[in-house]
């Protein structure tokens, strides 16, 4: 039978009981089918093994519970937060500039200082995640913009317009760092990829269902005297609030502690599967082994002066920059396609279900063949493609080309969740990971104070102009891409060779100084 476990004990390793929460000693013994030993308790982790044996199928069974029981309850609150995201462009469409009296223009200046705020609050996310807690961060920051987008009902003026944006920004900024520092303590590094396309993907299906409730919503104009938008944003508010207290009951805040609040009054593992959860982690990345590991200003140089991180940045930075105005005004695109601006809203759907079949799948492919760098090239090239043939159509094409044009360049497979994982995973260490996971979400964000201004007003309703400048950033992130996989890989050629070098003392100092050194050690291979 197969067995999985840690490294060889060491002689400096101390053999000891590990204990439960309330400090009893574990009563692991043999099992029919399955090699259960006491290991190595380490102690700064007391669930931490290090030579632990359990088998693959212990460990599915371990995966199977994170994959039920904890997944999908982070599922729906990205499902929230992007729900809360796009209702803005569902507004847009309904005239919300011209019922507050100003143009899209000021639409634009609301989405750059939105931009800047969100990455802002993306980095300090990240860390008060770390002091706080993100089980109870994320919800504490999900009531918050939920009671903001509440406060979208309220607004008279372009003064009310631009505080809530500012407002919505602050409080939605910290939420998708501190998910990812929480996800990290669940699961692997190679495990990641996939879950954050279907992180990703959800947002885009949440992009859905929100097209789909605004073409109902919107009919409620004149309502109580209120606005269509207005109650797109109060029903919208009224279900962020809800879940955001249902989130503080269930989340757990680690491995250890899962029984409680509304997810029942068993824990979900036993306490062999406890150990099995945390040192499988642990094992994938040691730097983890210590519970609650704070940032360090080590950690914020180290992350600033690696240029693989600023490889990332720059594909995040360039690479999304169309979607601002893709998000921002697709249901305003689509309807002057000459589209009823309840059609409109509903035709956005099908593009963005779409992105999420097709984002999942490019991600599923790059983790079972352990290629990044080439499938998010795909990725970048699926937008151009898009963006040329929404650019090149002449002004009386019929409306459904258009839109099947509109559907291409929606659909394309966001990279994003590829590029956090492949950040990720290239990182090597907590707390550096941490200082990354705020930068990047940041870098996601910032690129709205430029690409906000792709589309102006004075280029509506076929934005011809706007859409060239689409082309220039989607080609510059397809060879970004390419130029991001070669760098890795050159750094992999330069640690072998400085590896080869070195003597057999070198190599056993080296190899106990891994974890320091991150990824900066010889022995750390970069993925590409």
């Amino acid at each position: 039978m197969s067995i999985v476990s840690g490294k060889k004990r060491s002689s400096v390793d101390i053999a000891v009981p590990v204990h439960e929460p309330d400090g009893r000693p574990s009563s692991l013994s043999e099992e029919a089918g399955h090699i259960v030993t006491y290991g190595t308790a380490h102690s700064d982790n007391p669930f931490f093994v290090k030579d632990l044996e359990y088998t693959p199928e212990e460990e599915k069974r371990v995966i199977r519970i994170l994959d039920t029981r904890l997944f999908p309850w982070i599922l729906l609150t990205t499902f929230v937060l992007n729900m809360d995201r796009t209702n803005i462009s569902n507004a847009i469409s309904d005239d919300l500039p011209a019922d507050l009296g100003f143009t899209i223009n000021t639409v634009n200046t609301a989405t750059a200082i939105y931009s800047v705020l969100f990455s802002i609050f993306c980095l300090s996310g990240a860390v008060i995640a770390k002091i706080a807690g993100p089980a109870r961060w994320i919800p504490t920051l999900m009531f918050a913009w939920g009671l903001v987008t509440l406060a979208h009902a309220l607004i008279k003026d372009k003064a009310g317009y631009l505080t809530v944006r500012c407002f919505i920004a602050i409080t939605e900024g910290g939420v998708i760092p501190a998910t990812l520092v929480y996800l990290g303590g669940f699961y692997k590094g190679t495990e990641l990829a996939t879950r954050l396309a279907w992180f990703w993907g959800v947002q885009t299906i949440a992009s859905a269902v929100s097209g789909l409730m605004a073409s109902g919503l919107l009919q409620l104009r004149g309502v109580q005297g209120l606005e269509g938008w207005k109650w797109l944003f109060i029903v919208d508010g009224i279900i962020t609030l809800f879940v955001a207290i249902a989130t503080w009951f269930y989340l757990p805040r680690n491995l250890a502690r899962t029984k409680g609040g509304i997810r029942g009054f068993k824990p979900w593992f036993d306490e062999k599967q406890v150990q099995i959860a945390v040192t499988r982690v642990i094992h994938d990345d040691l730097s983890k082994r210590i519970y609650e590991k704070r940032v360090t200003w080590v950690d914020v140089k180290d992350s600033l002066t690696d240029i693989g991180i600023w490889g990332h940045l720059l594909i995040s930075m360039v690479g999304l920059t169309p979607t601002t105005p893709l998000s921002t005004y697709l249901p305003t695109v689509i309807k002057s396609f000459h589209f009823d601006v309840f059609v409109a809203n509903a035709l956005t759907a099908p593009p963005y279900v779409l992105q999420c079949m097709v984002m999942v799948l490019l991600t599923r492919n790059s983790d079972r063949i352990r290629e990044r760098g080439l499938h998010g090239a795909f990725g970048a090239g699926w937008q151009l493609v898009g963006w040329i043939l929404l650019r090149a159509l002449p002004k009386g094409t019929k409306r459904g080309v258009k839109y099947m044009a509109a559907v291409i360049v929606a659909s394309w497979p966001s990279t994003h969740p590829l590029n956090i994982a492949w950040m990720s995973e290239n990182t090597g260490s907590v707390g550096k990971r941490t200082i990354a996971s705020g930068l990047i979400i940041g870098s996601a964000n910032i690129y709205g104070v430029w690409g906000s201004q792709i589309y102006q007003a004075n280029d509506s309703p076929d934005f011809r102009r706007g859409n060239f400048i689409n082309i220039a950033f989607a080609g510059t992130a397809f060879l970004l891409w390419i130029a991001q996989k070669n760098i890795y890989r050159v750094r992999n050629a330069r640690k072998a060779f400085k590896w080869a070098a070195l003597s057999e003392k070198d190599k056993v100092e080296e190899e106990n100084r891994k974890e320091e050194r991150g990824n900066r050690s010889l022995t750390f291979k970069f993925t590409t």
